[in-house]
């Protein structure tokens, strides 16, 4: 079976730092686009940034220049560095990842969110 699990969260002051790791497991599966998106309590999920195989990348307009998204094809993990977070950055992050399983073909997985917390 193919999951995405998260890892990385946690509490952090205004204007420090995270880095949140999403790693692919399980067999027969192949990798497409892998990205981020967010959800602040009481708001609808949004859009963090994604990243294509051949490393193409796009960011939500409220983190450009502050956060970069990476990913390691060899090891099926995609990261986010996140630099001079903002409280409004408090959320929950989901990994999400574009995938073809043999026998069931092209869908979307999402991992079960990891919890980022910015307070000073």
């Amino acid at each position: 079976q193919v999951q995405l699990v998260e890892s990385g969260g946690g509490l952090v002051q205004p204007g420090g730092s995270l880095k949140l790791s999403c790693a692919a497991s399980g067999a027969g599966f192949d990798i497409y686009g892998m990205g981020w998106y967010r959800q602040a309590p009481g708001k609808q999920r949004e859009f963090v940034a994604t990243i294509a195989k051949a490393g193409v990348h796009n960011y939500a307009d409220s983190v450009k220049g502050r956060f970069t998204i990476s990913r390691d094809n060899a090891k099926n993990t995609v990261y986010l560095q996140m630099n001079s977070l903002k409280p409004d950055d408090t959320a929950d992050y989901y990994c999400w990842a574009d995938m073809y399983t043999f026998g069931t073909g092209y869908s979307d997985f999402w991992g079960q969110g990891t919890q980022v917390t910015v307070d000073s």
